[in-house]
């Protein structure tokens, strides 16, 4: 039959590519990459229907970027959420609270409770407590959730809000993730039009597919939002351990789509088996510098005899595996259970590594999938807990070196869902003007975006899904500021997602 012509971007700059090239795309894929000028010498263009003509004007072509490792509900809602996280003691989160009570935008409805997002205690002086927030918000419910995820900081009121009793009302790990959904108790409609909204805004930045991992039932939460048109992104839903049996028992497979069209798919089996740096959970080999007591190492939320058996059985059942590991020994225990079960998939974050544990990713073929971002928002804390070790901490030139796989992502919320964010901060090992932290793990432009295009080929090929970015600027361009790289389009399977042109 032949092929209907749906779009030809004419006059593009390609990396990998001399000159510039047009591309045509037919039915959602990518059917020809060739020098500009040449579909028309060929004749190629002018079979079937007349293609829409866009002409590039000289733009960067790059493969549509995707982000690995997102909490997406979770990150919709934080858009909308307080933002508390330049609070440097309890008593000047206390005071944001405090103005986000007073403000119309942000006060929350009667009975509800008000939330905020972003705080980091692990540097501050004083660990906060709940008699600090009662002192500004009274009776309103107020529940602020780490910028890591990992714990919570609740008022009295909060506290009875989430149906827990606690003594100082910060609530860490597993004194807080039984209660975490609580706080996404939205109606259905409500939850997926603010998703909706988030995946429009993600495809501004060029976003054409995202890994969630978000804790819920995301088998019937993506079934939902594919039957009331999901059209935003691609989207591998993941599954946890409490959600495996309804995956396994309709034998679902890491890929196989959840609805038609193909946008869903089945995504990895998630697994936290440690905690993160700034609640002081990471699972580390050394103890944290300013800690004693049977935690002073961090924590294992899974540990081997559970977390073996558990791998095993998605491996068995066609499942990849990821798994969360922050510290060097919760890295090297994931590494060993994917050795003892031959599961295959990614350890997410690989923060803190052992030098001989980079071999080993390698070795093992376990993709190391990192969140750039969390280097620059943990350098501070990290240098201070971690003190004589963050030479090894998220170190990507060494990985590379090593043959590692890597791929990026963000852990949105716990940094924006971004991927030029990620992309920068792996290039430069920096933010905000600051010095390079540890430069030596700095990676070029290159490899940066191929960690972010979902193994797609930089240089584009005629086959591949029609999953593309227009940019307004060239990222290779040493004057190209990569955190605010201006995208002009994007295309999902050939369709618009996303369009200034």
């Amino acid at each position: 039959m032949p092929v209907t012509v749906s779009l030809l971007l004419t006059g593009a700059h390609v990396i990998g590519r001399d000159g510039l090239v047009d591309v045509r795309v037919d039915d959602g894929a990518v059917t020809a990459v060739v020098p500009s000028g040449a579909l028309a010498t060929r004749g190629a263009a002018t079979e079937g229907a007349a293609p829409e003509h866009v002409a590039l004007d000289g733009r960067t072509l790059v493969p549509g970027l995707w982000d690995q490792h997102t909490h997406l509900t979770q990150w919709a809602m934080v858009r909308r959420r307080l933002d508390v996280s330049a609070a440097t003691s309890p008593q000047h989160a206390a005071a944001l609270v405090r103005d986000g009570l007073a403000d119309p935008a942000t006060a929350p409805a009667p009975g509800q409770p008000l939330v905020g997002f972003g705080f980091r205690w692990a540097a501050w002086a004083q660990a906060p407590t709940a008699d600090v927030l009662d002192a500004v918000a009274g009776d309103v419910p107020v529940v602020l959730v780490s910028g890591d995820l990992h714990s919570a900081w609740a008022s009295t009121a909060g506290l009875r809000f989430l149906g827990v009793e606690h003594p100082t009302g910060l609530l860490r790990e597993e004194e807080w993730m039984p209660a975490s959904p609580r706080l996404v108790a939205l109606p259905d409609d409500v939850t997926d039009a603010l998703v909706a909204d988030a995946a429009r805004a993600a495809a501004a930045r060029g976003v054409v597919g995202v890994v969630d991992l978000e804790v819920a039932d995301n088998l019937t939460v993506w079934r939902r939002r594919l039957a009331r048109g999901w059209d935003g992104l691609r989207v591998r839903a993941g599954v946890w351990e409490q959600h495996l049996d309804a995956v396994l028992g309709e034998g679902l497979r890491t890929g196989d789509p959840l609805g038609p069209g193909g946008l869903v798919t089945q995504g990895p089996l998630k697994v936290i088996s440690d905690g993160s740096l700034n609640t002081r959970t990471a699972c580390c080999f050394d103890p944290y510098a300013d800690a004693t007591g049977a935690d002073a190492r961090g924590v294992l939320n899974v540990a081997p005899e559970r977390l073996v058996p558990l791998m095993a059985r998605g491996h068995a059942a066609g499942l990849r595996c990821a798994i969360h590991a922050i510290g060097d020994r919760a890295n090297a225990l994931a590494l060993d259970a994917f050795a003892a079960t031959g599961a295959r998939g990614s350890v997410e974050h690989a923060q803190l590594l052992r030098w001989q544990d980079v071999e080993r990713f390698a070795a093992l073929g376990v993709v190391a999938s990192v969140q750039p971002e969390h280097a620059m928002d943990d350098r501070d804390v990290a240098d201070r807990l971690w003190a004589g070790r963050t030479d090894r901490n998220m170190p990507l030139a060494t990985m590379l070196d090593a043959g590692v796989q890597l791929v990026f992502g963000s852990d949105a919320p716990v940094a924006p869902l971004d991927p030029w964010q990620a992309v920068a901060a792996a290039v430069t090992r920096s933010r905000d003007g600051r010095a390079p932290w540890h430069p030596e793990q700095r990676i070029g432009v290159v490899p940066a975006l191929e960690a972010s295009v979902d193994g797609a080929p930089l240089a584009l090929a005629a086959g591949m899904p029609a999953d593309l970015a227009v940019l307004d600027a060239d990222p290779l361009d040493p004057a190209t500021d990569l955190r605010a790289v201006p995208v002009a389009g994007t295309l999902l399977a050939g369709r618009w997602t996303h369009r200034e042109l």
